[in-house]
This record gives structure tokens, sequence and C-alpha cells, in this order.
């Protein structure tokens, strides 16, 4: 499609260990230089992510694209905090280029709590209520200022078009393992399904790993590098690749979401998971659970 952005390759990825973290604790924060450092276990791709000290974590983009978010957070985050029903990482330092390291980077409030998955939810129903609570309030806060979808957030918040090269290459690979005739139809639903609301905040990424449970009950929330203003569709995504049955429709209740949206958000989670497919089971199931929900509010298709 023409006009669209191009989201490019995923960019090379700038190796970082505790021992660069150290020197630049030490170099430009040294009142936190005697804290223990430690790599996050699944710290994910974006950054490269350690403790410091037990009530710290230190954040290093690992790429140049990421590091564009590390302004915006300073800004957004700590306004976001107050106005949010669930603890979110609030920057407390930025830590400039040095030692070898090329970009900007943070210091952050370290939230407690294991990631999300299939399996340590202990009332699915209960966690999509809090969750789609959580992105209604943050939907509600003021977007007067906020940045718009581009590079920084590798535009979540606009057309799910821009990945329609993404997808389209992902239908190619997997020509003969899918129903593709069933993955070409939910895709061109998406597109068609245009969006003229009012700008509001996103998240931008809301997977598993960026929700935080305690005792099988979600109490935080992380990771907003890719948040800003514009259509909140790319946080449904969710939807299809955690929650299933009576949670995802508590989920879309909640949120009040319209056919149209919903079928952005379902195409979210799709290029995401044709993208992945050809090598993670966890993909190919979100594609079935995506096919089968299709197919249920379809059935005159």
């Amino acid at each position: 499609m023409s006009g669209l952005p191009d989201v490019g390759p995923v960019p090379t990825r700038f190796p970082a260990d505790a021992a660069l973290v150290r020197r630049l604790i030490a170099t430009q924060f040294p009142q936190w230089a005697e804290l223990p450092i430690r790599p996050v276990a699944d710290s994910g791709w974006d950054n490269s992510t350690f403790h410091l000290g037990s009530e710290m974590s230190v954040r290093l983009p690992s790429a140049a694209p990421y590091a564009l978010a590390v302004d915006k957070e300073h800004r957004w985050l700590p306004e976001f905090a107050p106005q949010l029903p669930l603890p979110i990482p609030v920057p407390l330092a930025k830590g400039a280029p040095s030692e070898g390291y090329p970009h900007a980077w943070s210091v952050y409030t370290w939230l407690g709590g294991e990631p999300a998955n299939s399996q340590n939810i202990a009332d699915p129903t209960a966690f999509a209520n809090d969750l789609a609570g959580f992105l209604v309030a943050l939907q509600n806060i003021d977007p007067t200022g906020g940045p718009v979808p581009g590079p920084h957030n590798w535009f979540r918040g606009g057309p799910v078009a821009a990945y329609d090269n993404v997808a389209q290459r992902a239908l190619e690979t997997l020509a003969g393992s899918i129903p593709t005739d069933l993955v070409a139809e939910i895709w061109r639903c998406a597109l068609a399904a245009t969006w003229d609301g009012a700008p509001v905040w996103f998240h931008g990424d809301v997977a598993p790993g960026n929700l935080l449970l305690q005792d099988g009950a979600l109490v935080g929330v992380i990771d907003f590098g890719t948040c800003g203003v514009g259509d909140p569709a790319c946080d449904l995504a969710i939807a299809w690749t955690l929650l299933s049955g009576d949670s995802r429709t508590a989920f879309r209740d909640v949120l009040a979401v319209d056919p149209a949206t919903w079928a952005r958000g379902r195409g979210w989670a799709l290029w995401k998971a044709l993208a992945a497919a050809d090598e993670s089971a966890a993909a190919r199931r979100v594609l079935d659970e995506i096919f089968t929900e299709f197919e249920e509010s379809s059935p005159d298709r």
C-alpha cells in the first residue's frame, strides 16, 4: 500500500552487561554506585534491564530506534502514574551516553511481580476486568501534547496497514501450513475497519510480559516505550494472545469496543502472530484463537 510508513527491519541490538551498567552508574549517579547490579531475567527486546539494588532498575535501550522512547517516558510516566488504578514504573533519573554506550538511558523504580501467562492467572475474568479498567483510565488521560504514532513507537496507534508488508510476507512463508484464505479474509476486515475517533492514549505493547501478577492478580503494568496518542486498537491484541472465552468477552465489554475497533485489534494480533508463526508454537496457538473467535463472531460470512 502506498503512502504508509515503512516500519523497516528489526534493528541490530547493542550488547550490554552488568559491567557496563556499573560503569555508567559510577560515573553519572555515584550515590548508587555501591548497590548490587544484576540482569533481570527475561528483560525483553527493546531494552536491556538490570536490577539496581532491590528497589530500582536500569533500562538501556538495545538499539537507536528504542532510545527514541526515553525522553517520552521521562516526560509522561510521572504524569500517568497518579491517574492510573495500577502501579507503573516511574523514572528516577536519566543517564547520558558514555562509557561506550551510545544512547540515553534510565533508572526506574522497580515493580515486583511475575509476568502474566495462561497458567498463573488466578481468575481470568477478574484479570480481564482489571486490565480493561486500566486501559480505560489510560484512555481518559488528557492526550494534549502526547506523541502521535511514529518511529518512536513503530507506528503503534496508527493504521494497522503499516504492517501489511509484514503480513503479506508471512502469508507467503506460511502458505500450505495455515488456512491462508481465512487469514486473508481476517486481514482484509482489519484493513477495512478504518478509524475516525478522537485520539487517546494507548500503551502500545499490552503483552503478557508487561503485565505483572502477584498471587495470580494483576498488580502492575510496565514498559511504556511504545505508548502514544492515537487509535487504541493496538492495545486489544491481548484479547487473543492471552485471553479467551469469558475473559475476552469481559475485556471487550469493559472497554465498550465497537466492531470496527475490535476488527482492527484482531488485525494487530494477527500480524504479530503471523510474523512469529514459522518458529513459535505459541504464535500458532494465537492464530488458532484468532481463527476460532473470528468464525464464531461471523456466522454468516
